[in-house]
């Protein structure tokens, strides 16, 4: 209702029509600030996350959303390959490549096998267990 008056006001002429831009500007303010603040960052880091999903090669390291570590061992359209440990591969979506995981600084996932075949700890239930038999 107050949009309706104020487009009232201004078609009369009693020379009101700076009040009117003055009234409107507020509202012109938020949309430019909610473009810059909200729609162009969004905007980029699309641009950066299509460009990162287009330079993945066979053979990268790369860490999905969920926090999966793994090589691309193949890609079929969206759908990557990814292999998490030897000869276990699994089916992604190509837009859950989060980013390439820099071997540069040592930023790999390395498994913490010692070649024992067990893990440091293989069941968390068993570990408790085992230590209040002790």
């Amino acid at each position: 209702m107050s949009t309706l008056s104020l487009l009232a006001s201004s078609s009369s002429d009693d020379g009101g029509g700076g009040s009117v831009l003055l009234s409107i500007l507020p509202f012109l303010l938020i949309g430019v600030a909610m473009y810059y603040l909200l729609i162009r960052p969004q905007r980029r880091r699309q641009r950066e996350a299509v460009a990162l999903q287009s330079s993945i090669e066979i053979g990268d390291e790369v860490m999905t959303t969920s926090g999966v570590y793994g090589f691309v061992t193949g890609f079929e359209g969206d759908i990557a390959w990814l292999e998490i440990d030897d000869n276990i591969q699994i089916r992604i979506a190509r837009q859950a490549i989060q980013r390439k995981v820099d071997t540069t600084k040592g930023e790999t996932a390395v498994p913490t096998d010692d070649g024992s075949g067990k893990s440091k700890i293989d069941d968390p239930a068993s570990a408790i267990d085992d230590a209040d038999e002790s």
